[in-house]
Protein backbone atom coordinates (compact mmCIF):
# COMPACT_ATOMS: atom_id res chain seq x y z
CA UNK A 1 0.00 0.00 0.00
CA UNK A 2 1.38 3.42 -0.96
CA UNK A 3 2.25 5.71 1.90
CA UNK A 4 0.33 9.00 2.17
CA UNK A 5 2.15 12.29 1.70
CA UNK A 6 4.38 12.50 4.77
CA UNK A 7 4.39 16.30 4.90
CA UNK A 8 0.60 16.56 4.98
CA UNK A 9 0.36 13.71 7.49
CA UNK A 10 2.89 15.34 9.82
CA UNK A 11 1.17 18.74 9.59
CA UNK A 12 -2.22 17.27 10.47
CA UNK A 13 -0.69 15.22 13.27
CA UNK A 14 1.09 18.28 14.69
CA UNK A 15 -2.26 20.09 14.88
CA UNK A 16 -3.89 17.19 16.74
CA UNK A 17 -0.88 16.56 18.99
CA UNK A 18 -0.41 20.32 19.61
CA UNK A 19 3.35 20.20 19.11
CA UNK A 20 5.67 21.91 16.62
CA UNK A 21 7.68 18.78 15.75
CA UNK A 22 5.28 16.04 14.70
CA UNK A 23 8.01 13.45 15.20
CA UNK A 24 8.88 14.53 18.74
CA UNK A 25 8.66 11.72 21.29
CA UNK A 26 10.58 10.82 24.39
CA UNK A 27 9.90 7.16 25.13
CA UNK A 28 10.32 5.61 21.66
CA UNK A 29 13.44 4.78 19.60
CA UNK A 30 14.43 7.37 17.00
CA UNK A 31 13.44 5.08 14.12
CA UNK A 32 9.96 4.65 15.60
CA UNK A 33 9.59 8.42 16.08
CA UNK A 34 9.96 8.93 12.34
CA UNK A 35 6.78 6.93 11.70
CA UNK A 36 4.60 8.24 14.54
CA UNK A 37 2.33 10.53 12.42
CA UNK A 38 1.58 7.84 9.82
CA UNK A 39 1.05 5.14 12.46
CA UNK A 40 -1.18 7.50 14.44
CA UNK A 41 -3.62 7.88 11.56
CA UNK A 42 -3.54 4.21 10.56
CA UNK A 43 -4.44 3.17 14.11
CA UNK A 44 -7.06 5.94 14.24
CA UNK A 45 -8.82 4.77 11.05
CA UNK A 46 -8.72 1.13 12.17
CA UNK A 47 -10.30 2.05 15.51
CA UNK A 48 -13.06 4.07 13.84
CA UNK A 49 -13.89 1.24 11.42
CA UNK A 50 -14.11 -1.36 14.19
CA UNK A 51 -16.17 0.91 16.45
CA UNK A 52 -18.73 1.27 13.67
CA UNK A 53 -18.65 -2.49 13.15
CA UNK A 54 -19.28 -3.02 16.86
CA UNK A 55 -22.54 -1.05 16.59
CA UNK A 56 -23.71 -3.27 13.74
CA UNK A 57 -23.18 -6.47 15.74
CA UNK A 58 -24.16 -5.17 19.19
CA UNK A 59 -25.46 -8.08 21.31
CA UNK A 60 -27.77 -5.70 23.20
CA UNK A 61 -29.58 -4.49 20.07
CA UNK A 62 -28.95 -5.97 16.62
CA UNK A 63 -28.11 -9.58 17.57
CA UNK A 64 -30.93 -9.72 20.13
CA UNK A 65 -33.39 -8.53 17.49
CA UNK A 66 -32.05 -11.05 15.00
CA UNK A 67 -32.46 -14.01 17.36
CA UNK A 68 -36.06 -13.00 18.00
CA UNK A 69 -36.71 -12.51 14.31
CA UNK A 70 -35.40 -15.95 13.30
CA UNK A 71 -37.37 -17.63 16.09
CA UNK A 72 -34.67 -18.39 18.68
CA UNK A 73 -35.36 -15.94 21.53
CA UNK A 74 -34.21 -18.36 24.26
CA UNK A 75 -30.59 -17.93 23.08
CA UNK A 76 -30.58 -14.18 23.79
CA UNK A 77 -29.31 -14.74 27.33
CA UNK A 78 -26.00 -16.08 25.96
CA UNK A 79 -25.13 -13.10 23.78
CA UNK A 80 -23.59 -10.61 26.22
CA UNK A 81 -21.60 -13.19 28.28
CA UNK A 82 -20.12 -14.73 25.14
CA UNK A 83 -19.43 -11.34 23.55
CA UNK A 84 -17.56 -9.96 26.58
CA UNK A 85 -16.06 -12.92 28.43
CA UNK A 86 -15.27 -14.92 25.31
CA UNK A 87 -12.76 -12.28 24.25
CA UNK A 88 -11.21 -11.87 27.72
CA UNK A 89 -10.92 -15.27 29.41
CA UNK A 90 -8.46 -16.84 26.89
CA UNK A 91 -6.16 -13.82 26.92
CA UNK A 92 -3.64 -15.31 29.34
CA UNK A 93 -2.82 -17.97 26.76
CA UNK A 94 -3.11 -15.52 23.86
CA UNK A 95 -0.86 -13.02 25.62
CA UNK A 96 1.78 -15.68 26.31
CA UNK A 97 1.83 -16.49 22.58
CA UNK A 98 1.89 -12.87 21.46
CA UNK A 99 4.77 -11.93 23.80
CA UNK A 100 7.07 -14.43 22.06
CA UNK A 101 6.88 -12.47 18.78
CA UNK A 102 8.99 -9.33 18.18
CA UNK A 103 6.39 -7.80 15.80
CA UNK A 104 2.77 -8.08 16.93
CA UNK A 105 0.66 -6.13 14.46
CA UNK A 106 -0.07 -9.35 12.59
CA UNK A 107 -2.03 -10.68 15.57
CA UNK A 108 -4.38 -7.70 15.33
CA UNK A 109 -4.84 -8.24 11.60
CA UNK A 110 -5.48 -11.94 12.24
CA UNK A 111 -8.09 -11.05 14.85
CA UNK A 112 -9.76 -8.59 12.48
CA UNK A 113 -9.91 -11.26 9.77
CA UNK A 114 -11.47 -13.70 12.24
CA UNK A 115 -14.11 -11.14 13.19
CA UNK A 116 -14.86 -10.43 9.54
CA UNK A 117 -15.35 -14.13 8.80
CA UNK A 118 -17.53 -14.68 11.89
CA UNK A 119 -19.80 -11.70 11.12
CA UNK A 120 -20.16 -12.94 7.53
CA UNK A 121 -21.14 -16.33 8.99
CA UNK A 122 -23.84 -14.60 11.07
CA UNK A 123 -25.23 -13.02 7.92
CA UNK A 124 -25.19 -16.41 6.17
CA UNK A 125 -27.01 -18.04 9.11
CA UNK A 126 -29.77 -15.45 8.96
CA UNK A 127 -30.10 -15.69 5.18
CA UNK A 128 -29.92 -19.47 4.67
CA UNK A 129 -31.19 -20.98 7.96
CA UNK A 130 -34.35 -20.67 10.05
CA UNK A 131 -35.41 -21.06 13.68
CA UNK A 132 -32.93 -22.44 16.18
CA UNK A 133 -30.60 -23.60 13.41
CA UNK A 134 -30.08 -19.94 12.49
CA UNK A 135 -29.86 -19.01 16.18
CA UNK A 136 -27.17 -21.58 16.92
CA UNK A 137 -25.30 -20.42 13.82
CA UNK A 138 -25.29 -16.84 15.15
CA UNK A 139 -24.15 -17.92 18.63
CA UNK A 140 -21.40 -20.17 17.23
CA UNK A 141 -20.16 -17.33 15.02
CA UNK A 142 -20.20 -15.03 18.06
CA UNK A 143 -17.87 -17.44 19.89
CA UNK A 144 -15.36 -17.16 17.03
CA UNK A 145 -15.90 -13.40 16.95
CA UNK A 146 -15.09 -13.07 20.67
CA UNK A 147 -12.00 -15.28 20.50
CA UNK A 148 -10.73 -13.27 17.53
CA UNK A 149 -11.36 -10.08 19.46
CA UNK A 150 -9.04 -11.37 22.18
CA UNK A 151 -6.11 -11.25 19.74
CA UNK A 152 -6.97 -7.67 18.81
CA UNK A 153 -7.25 -6.56 22.44
CA UNK A 154 -3.84 -7.90 23.45
CA UNK A 155 -2.06 -6.75 20.29
CA UNK A 156 -3.57 -3.24 20.11
CA UNK A 157 -2.26 -2.06 23.47
CA UNK A 158 1.20 -3.40 22.75
CA UNK A 159 1.43 -1.98 19.22
CA UNK A 160 0.06 1.35 20.38
CA UNK A 161 2.60 1.44 23.22
CA UNK A 162 5.43 0.78 20.72
CA UNK A 163 4.25 3.18 17.99
CA UNK A 164 2.58 6.11 19.81
CA UNK A 165 4.50 8.15 22.44
CA UNK A 166 3.25 8.85 25.95
CA UNK A 167 1.05 11.90 26.17
CA UNK A 168 -0.59 11.12 22.81
CA UNK A 169 -2.21 7.73 23.47
CA UNK A 170 -5.24 9.03 25.32
CA UNK A 171 -5.72 11.64 22.60
CA UNK A 172 -5.68 8.90 19.95
CA UNK A 173 -8.25 6.78 21.80
CA UNK A 174 -10.47 9.77 22.49
CA UNK A 175 -10.42 11.00 18.90
CA UNK A 176 -11.17 7.50 17.60
CA UNK A 177 -14.14 7.17 19.94
CA UNK A 178 -15.44 10.63 18.99
CA UNK A 179 -15.23 9.94 15.26
CA UNK A 180 -16.71 6.46 15.70
CA UNK A 181 -19.52 7.84 17.83
CA UNK A 182 -20.34 10.55 15.29
CA UNK A 183 -20.52 7.95 12.53
CA UNK A 184 -22.79 5.70 14.58
CA UNK A 185 -25.11 8.65 15.28
CA UNK A 186 -25.61 9.06 11.54
CA UNK A 187 -26.18 5.33 11.13
CA UNK A 188 -28.68 5.20 13.99
CA UNK A 189 -30.71 8.04 12.46
CA UNK A 190 -30.67 6.15 9.16
CA UNK A 191 -31.89 2.93 10.79
CA UNK A 192 -34.75 4.50 12.73
CA UNK A 193 -35.68 7.43 10.50
CA UNK A 194 -39.15 5.94 9.81
CA UNK A 195 -39.87 5.16 13.46
CA UNK A 196 -40.04 1.44 12.84
CA UNK A 197 -37.74 -1.56 12.64
CA UNK A 198 -35.89 -2.34 9.38
CA UNK A 199 -36.48 -5.66 7.67
CA UNK A 200 -34.51 -8.83 8.35
CA UNK A 201 -32.88 -8.51 4.94
CA UNK A 202 -31.67 -5.01 5.78
CA UNK A 203 -30.05 -6.23 9.01
CA UNK A 204 -28.40 -9.07 7.05
CA UNK A 205 -26.88 -6.55 4.64
CA UNK A 206 -25.66 -4.53 7.61
CA UNK A 207 -23.82 -7.61 8.90
CA UNK A 208 -22.15 -8.05 5.52
CA UNK A 209 -21.15 -4.38 5.62
CA UNK A 210 -19.73 -4.85 9.14
CA UNK A 211 -17.65 -7.82 7.93
CA UNK A 212 -16.16 -5.61 5.20
CA UNK A 213 -15.27 -2.96 7.79
CA UNK A 214 -13.18 -5.43 9.79
CA UNK A 215 -11.56 -6.77 6.62
CA UNK A 216 -10.45 -3.28 5.56
CA UNK A 217 -9.25 -2.50 9.09
CA UNK A 218 -7.11 -5.65 9.13
CA UNK A 219 -5.41 -4.69 5.86
CA UNK A 220 -4.72 -1.14 7.07
CA UNK A 221 -3.30 -2.30 10.40
CA UNK A 222 -0.88 -4.63 8.59
CA UNK A 223 0.67 -1.49 7.03
CA UNK A 224 1.73 -0.01 10.39
CA UNK A 225 5.52 0.40 10.75
CA UNK A 226 6.21 -1.44 14.01
CA UNK A 227 9.76 -1.87 15.28
CA UNK A 228 10.81 -5.20 16.77
CA UNK A 229 10.37 -5.40 20.53
CA UNK A 230 11.17 -7.65 23.45
CA UNK A 231 10.26 -11.33 23.34
CA UNK A 232 9.66 -13.75 26.17
CA UNK A 233 10.98 -17.25 26.68
CA UNK A 234 10.05 -20.17 24.49
CA UNK A 235 7.93 -21.94 27.05
CA UNK A 236 4.51 -23.39 26.37
CA UNK A 237 1.83 -20.73 26.12
CA UNK A 238 -0.32 -22.22 28.91
CA UNK A 239 2.67 -22.53 31.21
CA UNK A 240 3.61 -18.92 30.52
CA UNK A 241 0.01 -17.92 31.15
CA UNK A 242 -0.06 -19.58 34.56
CA UNK A 243 3.29 -18.03 35.40
CA UNK A 244 1.91 -14.60 34.50
CA UNK A 245 -0.68 -14.90 37.26
CA UNK A 246 2.19 -14.34 39.68
CA UNK A 247 1.92 -10.66 38.79
CA UNK A 248 -1.13 -10.43 41.06
CA UNK A 249 0.93 -11.70 43.97
CA UNK A 250 4.17 -9.81 43.33
CA UNK A 251 3.07 -6.55 41.69
CA UNK A 252 1.04 -4.49 44.18
CA UNK A 253 0.24 -1.53 41.84
CA UNK A 254 -1.03 -3.91 39.16
CA UNK A 255 -3.10 -5.83 41.73
CA UNK A 256 -4.72 -2.58 42.86
CA UNK A 257 -5.47 -1.69 39.23
CA UNK A 258 -7.21 -5.04 38.62
CA UNK A 259 -9.33 -4.60 41.76
CA UNK A 260 -10.26 -1.09 40.62
CA UNK A 261 -11.13 -2.23 37.11
CA UNK A 262 -13.36 -5.00 38.48
CA UNK A 263 -15.31 -2.53 40.62
CA UNK A 264 -15.67 -0.14 37.69
CA UNK A 265 -17.56 -2.78 35.69
CA UNK A 266 -20.64 -1.09 37.12
CA UNK A 267 -20.62 1.53 34.36
CA UNK A 268 -20.95 -1.18 31.69
CA UNK A 269 -23.33 -3.56 33.49
CA UNK A 270 -25.87 -0.94 34.59
CA UNK A 271 -26.83 0.16 31.07
CA UNK A 272 -29.11 -2.80 30.15
CA UNK A 273 -31.14 -2.33 33.32
CA UNK A 274 -31.98 1.25 32.36
CA UNK A 275 -33.31 -0.19 29.09
CA UNK A 276 -35.40 -2.72 31.05
CA UNK A 277 -36.95 0.03 33.17
CA UNK A 278 -37.89 1.95 30.03
CA UNK A 279 -39.37 -1.15 28.39
CA UNK A 280 -41.69 -1.63 31.37
CA UNK A 281 -43.30 1.73 30.62
CA UNK A 282 -45.04 0.48 27.44
CA UNK A 283 -44.05 3.62 25.55
CA UNK A 284 -43.53 3.78 21.78
CA UNK A 285 -41.03 1.78 19.77
CA UNK A 286 -38.91 4.90 19.33
CA UNK A 287 -37.28 4.12 22.69
CA UNK A 288 -34.82 1.59 21.23
CA UNK A 289 -33.60 4.12 18.69
CA UNK A 290 -33.27 6.75 21.41
CA UNK A 291 -31.03 4.45 23.46
CA UNK A 292 -28.80 3.78 20.44
CA UNK A 293 -28.65 7.50 19.72
CA UNK A 294 -27.86 8.28 23.37
CA UNK A 295 -25.04 5.74 23.36
CA UNK A 296 -23.52 7.13 20.17
CA UNK A 297 -23.82 10.76 21.26
CA UNK A 298 -22.28 10.03 24.66
CA UNK A 299 -19.15 8.71 23.00
CA UNK A 300 -18.88 11.42 20.37
CA UNK A 301 -19.32 14.39 22.72
CA UNK A 302 -17.13 13.16 25.57
CA UNK A 303 -14.37 10.88 24.31
CA UNK A 304 -11.97 13.54 23.03
CA UNK A 305 -12.34 15.49 26.29
CA UNK A 306 -11.67 12.32 28.28
CA UNK A 307 -8.68 11.61 26.03
CA UNK A 308 -7.07 14.99 26.68
CA UNK A 309 -7.73 14.60 30.40
CA UNK A 310 -6.26 11.08 30.38
CA UNK A 311 -3.01 12.39 28.92
CA UNK A 312 -2.72 14.55 32.04
CA UNK A 313 -3.95 11.95 34.54
CA UNK A 314 -5.69 8.73 33.52
CA UNK A 315 -6.21 7.97 37.22
CA UNK A 316 -8.31 11.11 37.72
CA UNK A 317 -10.36 10.24 34.63
CA UNK A 318 -11.21 6.85 36.17
CA UNK A 319 -12.18 8.51 39.46
CA UNK A 320 -14.45 11.09 37.82
CA UNK A 321 -16.11 8.53 35.53
CA UNK A 322 -16.75 6.21 38.48
CA UNK A 323 -18.26 9.01 40.58
CA UNK A 324 -20.64 10.04 37.78
CA UNK A 325 -21.75 6.43 37.17
CA UNK A 326 -22.20 5.74 40.87
CA UNK A 327 -24.24 8.89 41.59
CA UNK A 328 -26.50 8.27 38.59
CA UNK A 329 -27.13 4.61 39.49
CA UNK A 330 -27.76 5.32 43.16
CA UNK A 331 -30.12 8.22 42.36
CA UNK A 332 -32.06 6.20 39.77
CA UNK A 333 -32.26 3.17 42.03
CA UNK A 334 -33.44 5.16 45.07
CA UNK A 335 -36.08 7.07 43.10
CA UNK A 336 -37.53 3.91 41.53
CA UNK A 337 -37.42 1.92 44.78
CA UNK A 338 -39.15 4.70 46.71
CA UNK A 339 -41.74 5.65 44.12
CA UNK A 340 -42.08 2.58 41.91
CA UNK A 341 -40.66 1.89 38.46
CA UNK A 342 -43.19 4.26 36.90
CA UNK A 343 -42.02 7.19 39.04
CA UNK A 344 -39.85 8.42 36.17
CA UNK A 345 -41.00 9.01 32.62
CA UNK A 346 -39.81 6.40 30.13
CA UNK A 347 -37.97 9.15 28.29
CA UNK A 348 -35.93 9.95 31.40
CA UNK A 349 -34.11 6.64 31.01
CA UNK A 350 -32.47 7.45 27.65
CA UNK A 351 -31.26 10.68 29.26
CA UNK A 352 -29.81 8.68 32.16
CA UNK A 353 -28.37 6.23 29.62
CA UNK A 354 -26.65 9.18 27.92
CA UNK A 355 -25.02 10.36 31.16
CA UNK A 356 -24.01 6.81 32.04
CA UNK A 357 -22.49 6.48 28.55
CA UNK A 358 -20.35 9.55 29.20
CA UNK A 359 -19.21 8.10 32.52
CA UNK A 360 -18.46 4.71 30.95
CA UNK A 361 -16.44 6.34 28.16
CA UNK A 362 -14.30 8.03 30.82
CA UNK A 363 -13.86 4.86 32.87
CA UNK A 364 -12.99 2.80 29.79
CA UNK A 365 -10.59 5.30 28.24
CA UNK A 366 -8.99 6.10 31.58
CA UNK A 367 -8.23 2.50 32.51
CA UNK A 368 -6.95 1.69 28.99
CA UNK A 369 -4.57 4.66 29.02
CA UNK A 370 -3.50 3.88 32.60
CA UNK A 371 -2.64 0.29 31.69
CA UNK A 372 -0.59 1.28 28.64
CA UNK A 373 1.29 3.98 30.59
CA UNK A 374 2.04 1.93 33.71
CA UNK A 375 4.18 -0.70 31.94
CA UNK A 376 6.54 -1.20 29.04
CA UNK A 377 7.97 -4.06 27.02
CA UNK A 378 6.58 -7.52 27.77
CA UNK A 379 4.99 -6.26 31.00
CA UNK A 380 2.43 -4.35 28.94
CA UNK A 381 1.34 -7.54 27.18
CA UNK A 382 1.29 -9.52 30.45
CA UNK A 383 -0.70 -6.80 32.24
CA UNK A 384 -3.26 -6.74 29.43
CA UNK A 385 -3.71 -10.52 29.18
CA UNK A 386 -3.84 -11.16 32.96
CA UNK A 387 -6.26 -8.32 33.70
CA UNK A 388 -8.55 -9.11 30.76
CA UNK A 389 -8.71 -12.81 31.66
CA UNK A 390 -9.63 -12.10 35.27
CA UNK A 391 -12.14 -9.40 34.32
CA UNK A 392 -13.74 -11.82 31.85
CA UNK A 393 -14.30 -14.33 34.65
CA UNK A 394 -15.54 -11.64 37.04
CA UNK A 395 -18.01 -10.45 34.41
CA UNK A 396 -19.69 -13.86 34.60
CA UNK A 397 -19.72 -13.77 38.42
CA UNK A 398 -21.06 -10.21 38.74
CA UNK A 399 -23.50 -10.89 35.91
CA UNK A 400 -24.80 -13.90 37.84
CA UNK A 401 -25.21 -11.82 41.01
CA UNK A 402 -27.04 -9.15 39.03
CA UNK A 403 -29.31 -11.76 37.44
CA UNK A 404 -30.13 -13.11 40.90
CA UNK A 405 -30.88 -9.64 42.27
CA UNK A 406 -33.06 -8.88 39.25
CA UNK A 407 -35.49 -11.56 40.48
CA UNK A 408 -36.14 -9.17 43.38
CA UNK A 409 -36.38 -6.02 41.26
CA UNK A 410 -34.44 -4.14 38.61
CA UNK A 411 -33.90 -1.05 40.85
CA UNK A 412 -32.16 -3.28 43.43
CA UNK A 413 -29.64 -4.32 40.76
CA UNK A 414 -29.02 -0.68 39.86
CA UNK A 415 -28.44 0.17 43.53
CA UNK A 416 -25.98 -2.73 43.84
CA UNK A 417 -24.03 -1.57 40.79
CA UNK A 418 -24.09 2.03 42.05
CA UNK A 419 -22.53 0.86 45.32
CA UNK A 420 -19.85 -0.97 43.32
CA UNK A 421 -19.08 2.24 41.48
CA UNK A 422 -18.66 4.18 44.72
CA UNK A 423 -16.16 1.65 46.04
CA UNK A 424 -14.46 1.66 42.64
CA UNK A 425 -13.97 5.45 42.78
CA UNK A 426 -12.33 5.07 46.20
CA UNK A 427 -10.11 2.26 44.86
CA UNK A 428 -9.07 4.39 41.87
CA UNK A 429 -8.19 7.22 44.27
CA UNK A 430 -5.72 4.85 45.96
CA UNK A 431 -3.92 4.11 42.68
CA UNK A 432 -0.54 5.69 41.97
CA UNK A 433 -0.26 8.14 39.09
CA UNK A 434 1.01 6.38 35.95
Amino acid sequence: MAKPDSSATEQLYSLIANEEDARACSDLPDSACQEVPRNFFLILVCNVLTKLGDLLVSPKTVLTWLLGAVGAPALVAWLVPIRESGSMVPQLAIGAWVRRKPVRKWFWSLGALGQAISVAAMAASVHFLEGYAAGYGIVAALVVFSLSRGFCSVAMKDVQGKCIPKGRRGRLSGLATTLGGTTTVALTILLFRDGGEPSLQFYTLLLVFAALLWLVAGVLFANIDEYTGETGGGGHALGQAIKSLGLLRDDAPFRQFVITRALLLCSALAAPYLVLLAQNSNESGWLLGSFLLASSLASSVSASVWGWMADRSSRQVMILGAVIASVLCLATGLITVAGGEDRLSAWAYPAAFFVLGIAHAGVRLGRKTYLVDMAGGNKRTDYTSVSNTLIGLLLLVIGGISALLSTVSVPVVILFLGGMGAVGAWSAYRLQEA
